[in-house]
């Protein structure tokens, strides 16, 4: 245990540094590039690969359901996000708000170094997967990149569930893939403004491709096809339940990122003003975007088609196969380029709103020192967004299809649950806090958002593997929390004194 005075010494360094912490960058994002960047983290390829598969799990075109009760979800959880956003525009995000919440000196420092620990695993799993989903997706373009030189199941040893196969592949996909986080680091390796300026020109083809495959549905709508529902579609069976429980666990996937915005607090003008209506304006503008989408794409092709693509590489061009058919494989390519676009600029999002992440917790000595550095001439956190998108390279050569569901239940867990309850602590713990927006309906969207997240996590069948992923992040990052407080005095074994 450290000695108490020197305890004291690195506390107070710590609030210095966090003081200073806005001097470093610049709030240079105003409501449209705040909107833009949070609608091209949302989007990205997700509804272009992920429709069918809500179509699977709903068996039919009542899958709008699951993205009616998925933008319901995102509403909910995003004025959480607004209130917690707009009262601390901070760098950092979640870090900083369950670390003010649960105590920055107690319970907060543990929580906040486990959400870090947390995001060092899932952040690159989902970089990694925009940059995969964009390589699968070209292979609509150039068949070649589908091809597989080396494959490996590395076996996973779970209790109680036996193995899991974990899929190694390198192929030319792989290194389309990689390139992809290469570009878009060396594109954000720039001042923040210039950053903005490129995210409005990523957003228009985001757009581009979502209002194509829309308005080519709906011109050549057939109600026949859209409202063709099953026998049975919306009896309330244990399937139904079941089916809508893998439909949410997937909308929710594809409305995340409406938050990304809250990552760059710190580097946002009128935070106050401009967060809480950036959450807002992107939840209702993409769950207006994705109503339209599984519309005219259900109102073109037969659900049973949707089905049969579900499992095969097929499945990722259903945009492009959308436009093929009505204008011919010139359009089908066009619109294939368009979602690569829309991919990449995905990517590009997350990987810009997440390398704010570590940059907040060594800033509140809660990380390595190192994440902490911020460009000389950019004023960007460079350490911070090269590691970032080393790590999402190396796991460009997962198969990520089989963890996505792991990736929901690790960051409900870890981050939106905690939130949610946090968010009602805070209004109890702090309530003179300046609060620039205040949840509407308070506090019925935290208590919709806490139920909408416990059904995702113990409807689906085979729920209990994903538990376990998650309780092996929670178990080795409380480990290496433990041992490295012990090392420094702090919470739990600090000195009484210390913990206030």
């Amino acid at each position: 245990m450290g000695h108490p005075a020197l305890v004291f010494v690195d506390l107070l360094r710590g609030e210095i540094r966090r003081m200073k912490k806005d001097e470093g960058l610049v709030r240079g994002i105003g409501l449209p590039g705040a909107i833009s960047l949070n609608m091209i983290n949302m989007i990205g390829v997700g509804p272009f690969v992920t429709l069918p598969l809500i179509v699977l799990a709903m068996h039919g075109p009542q899958a709008i359901l699951g993205w009616i009760l998925g933008a319901v979800l995102a509403a909910c959880d995003g004025l959480v996000w607004a209130e917690l956003g707009a009262a601390m525009p901070k760098a950092g995000g979640s870090y900083e708000y369950l670390r003010t919440i649960y105590g920055p000196r107690r319970t907060g420092r543990f929580l906040s170094f486990l959400y870090i620990w947390q995001v060092s695993f899932s952040a690159p799993l989902s970089i990694a997967s925009g940059c995969v989903g964009l390589a699968q997706y070209a292979g609509f373009l150039w068949p070649a990149l589908r091809k597989v030189y080396f494959s490996y199941q590395l076996p996973i040893p779970v209790p109680f569930v036996h193995t899991l196969p974990l899929a190694i592949l390198l192929g030319p996909g792989t290194l389309a893939a990689m390139l992809c986080c290469v570009i878009a680091a060396a594109l954000l390796y720039r001042n923040i403004r210039s950053v903005t300026r490129f995210s409005g020109l990523l957003w228009l083809g985001v757009m581009g491709a979502m209002l194509t495959v829309i308005l080519t549905g709906l011109l050549h709508f057939h109600s026949s096809l859209a409202f063709g529902f099953p026998a049975g579609a919306f009896q309330l069976s244990g399937g139904f339940f079941t089916g809508l429980g893998a439909a949410l666990l997937i909308a929710t996937y594809d409305y995340w990122g409406a938050y990304n915005i809250c990552f760059l607090g710190a580097e946002v003008r009128d935070p106050g003003r401009t967060i809480p209506r950036s959450i807002v304006w992107s939840v209702g503008l993409v769950a207006a975007l994705y109503l339209l989408l599984n519309t005219s794409v259900l109102g073109t092709i037969p659900w049973q088609e949707l089905i049969g693509q579900a499992g095969a590489n097929a499945r990722l061009s259903v945009a492009a196969v959308v436009v093929q058919r009505v204008y011919g494989g010139v359009a089908g390519r066009v619109v294939a380029l368009l979602v690569v676009w829309t991919a990449f600029a995905s990517v590009y999002a997350l990987l810009l709103g997440y390398s704010r992440v570590p940059y907040a917790a060594a800033l509140d000595d809660n990380y390595f020192r190192i994440f902490a550095r911020v460009h000389p001439r950019h004023r960007i956190p460079n350490v911070s967004l090269l590691m970032l998108a080393g790590v999402s390279m190396l796991f460009c050569m997962l198969q990520l299809a089989d963890l996505v569901a792991a990736l929901v239940v690790i960051r409900i867990l870890l981050q939106f649950l905690l939130q949610q309850v946090g968010v009602m602590v805070l209004r109890r713990t702090q309530p003179d806090l300046e609060r620039p927006f205040r949840i509407w309906l308070y506090p019925l969207p935290p208590l919709v958002a806490i139920a909408g997240f416990l059904y995702i996590l113990f409807s689906r069948p085979h729920f209990a593997r994903e538990i376990f992923f998650a309780m092996a992040v929670v178990l080795t990052g409380t480990a290496t929390y433990m041992v490295r407080a012990h090392r420094r005095g702090e919470w739990p074994f600090a000195q009484p004194a210390m913990r206030e």
